[in-house]
């Protein structure tokens, strides 16, 4: 493992900076569901455009082709320059699309992924269910075989992006006479079919990007199934291993922004105190430094996910440590700025080095829910990292 950038991966940075400072968007990012999309697809044509979109995916689906480290640089300066998250195209983009790299039929590459590169639709996941989150192979969405169709009926819940989304990777149950963990179908869904319903859920930070989704004998090709019938299992726990592992790089490298921002608050603003800057605070400082630290041990963390990554197409449940310090940091940090802004924090509108403090500390709950909780990755850790007894 080589921790240090060699010279053409220096030179990559400059040529991401340069073409990240030309093409940047410049107008704000609209706040509601459709106008994130509509942003979130424009942003992503522009980087296909210029020959940055799929930075890791294969040249023969219009990815670029580069390597993680290229990737990791990419990140970098994507976080440095301020630019927003790719929340609409997050689930195309960072675990469907390698997902369907690595499990689907040439068929099924050649269709979905130019339309995911090319920021032409939008994807979302259908894994929960209101009885079957953490523990996703108790699932009860049925699929039964009826010809060449599965005939889906069922719920999903925490479905972000499901009232804008083109297309859904759904796991149905299409056989019940076995272990629970078997008889799974990863399929591709395609959210205009017939008996499908949608209703968005208001959440507390004011978004309604989470969806419940209904499924009324909803009919499916068997071409849209990933993988085989019956092997949903192994197929999702390759999506859930990108979504834990590589995925979260962005998302990673975004935090360390936030931390800086912090700081850089902390040293401009009066404290909770109101006589003096609130990083002159010795408790202030201190939780200021720990959370600097601590992004620095997730930045060591991504780099060595990055290098094991390099050995295999698929990461694997050491991703799971990387989800789960990130989950906690994030928490962490979107507490200690709550504490720094003070009341300040609350006001209507209120943003803070381009922050929502409030908004950033509301949805912070959500970081560790999101792809399996955190109770689930220590679960993996002990079981499938340190091997211990069940």
């Amino acid at each position: 493992m080589d921790l240090n950038f060699t010279a053409e991966q220096l030179e990559f940075r400059d040529q991401v900076r340069t073409w990240l400072e030309e093409n940047k968007p410049r107008e704000p990012r609209p706040e509601d569901a459709q106008g994130i999309r509509e942003y979130d697809l424009a942003w992503q044509r522009t980087q296909w455009e210029g020959g940055w979109a799929g930075i890791t995916w294969p040249s023969e689906y219009g990815g670029r082709g580069s390597t993680l480290a290229e990737q990791l640089i990419w990140y970098e300066e994507y976080a440095a320059h301020g630019l927003p998250s790719i929340d609409a195209c997050f689930v195309g983009l960072s675990h469907a699309g390698p997902t369907l790299v690595t499990r689907a039929t040439p068929e099924q590459k050649s269709f979905h992924l130019p339309k995911i590169l090319r920021g032409e639709v939008v994807w979302c996941q259908g894994f929960s269910e209101p009885e079957a989150g953490s523990d996703l192979a108790a699932l009860r969405t049925r699929a039964e075989i009826d010809g060449d169709e599965l005939v889906v009926t069922g719920q999903k819940v925490w479905t972000s992006f499901a009232a804008s989304a083109d297309y859904q990777e759904l796991l149905v149950r299409t056989d019940s006479s076995g272990t629970k963990h078997q008889g799974i179908t990863w399929v591709v869904c395609d959210m205009r079919s017939p008996g499908i319903e949608v209703r968005p859920i208001r959440t507390m930070d004011g978004g309604a990007e989470f969806c419940e989704v209904f499924y009324d004998e909803v009919r499916i090709p068997l071409t849209n199934v990933v993988g085989g019938l019956g092997n949903g299992w192994s197929v999702a726990m390759s999506t859930l291993a990108f979504e834990r592992g590589t995925a979260f790089t962005a998302s990673q490298v975004h935090l360390a922004r936030i931390v800086e921002d912090l700081i850089d608050h902390a040293r401009d603003h009066v404290g909770p105190d109101r006589r003096r800057p609130a990083i002159a605070d010795d408790e202030t400082a201190r939780r200021l430094a720990r959370a600097r630290a601590d992004v620095a041990a997730l930045r060591a963390m991504t780099y060595v996910g990055i290098c094991r990554s390099m050995q295999s197409d698929t990461p694997g449940p050491k991703g799971s440590m990387l989800k789960l310090h990130y989950s906690n940091l994030y928490k962490d940090v979107a507490a200690l700025a709550m504490d720094i802004a003070g009341p300040e924090a609350l006001r209507r509108g209120a943003r803070h080095h381009g922050h929502s403090w409030v908004g950033n500390y509301l949805y912070a709950f959500s970081s560790s829910i999101g792809g399996g909780t955190s109770e689930i990755q220590r679960n993996i850790i002990g079981d499938r990292v340190l091997g211990l007894p069940r």
